[in-house]
């Protein structure tokens, strides 16, 4: 007699990191540092496949880390028309955090959206990474 019973799932699966294609490995990790205390990790260069660059991202207080990557064979895409994740969101904790943020963003030329009571009860904005990545930042 056969017992096909299904794999047990894991009691629990912890997103350990999230990776994201840049043009620009450097102008990605001074984004990241300067913008949100990211702690940013040492230069990965692969010898397998020699290009690709990467560096960890560390927000404070995260155990997730943001993987930056860089290579010369990846492809422009529109961040609002190609299939995957839409966006990132950032929980900065108070609506006077997501203000002064939004503003330091919008002065670098980087705010899509000003800070506002969305029709879902969030306070948000929406700011953008040098390479166009929306990513909201909320309370």
């Amino acid at each position: 007699m056969s017992t096909n019973r299904p794999t047990p799932m894991p009691a629990t699966a912890l997103l350990a990191h999230v990776a994201l294609w840049t043009r620009d490995l450097d102008a990605a990790s001074a984004f990241w540092r300067d913008h949100f205390a990211a702690d940013i990790g040492d230069l990965y260069r692969s010898r397998r496949q020699p290009g690709f660059l990467s560096r960890f991202a560390r927000l404070p207080g995260q155990q997730v880390v943001l993987e930056l990557m860089q290579a010369p064979w990846v492809a422009e895409a529109d961040p609002q028309t190609r299939v995957g994740w839409a966006h990132l969101a950032l929980s900065l904790g108070s609506q006077a955090a997501v203000d002064a943020t939004a503003a330091r963003l919008d002065a670098a030329g980087l705010l899509i959206s000003p800070p506002r009571q969305t029709g879902d009860g969030f306070y948000e904005a929406v700011v953008r990474t040098p390479d166009g990545i929306p990513i909201e930042i909320t309370v």
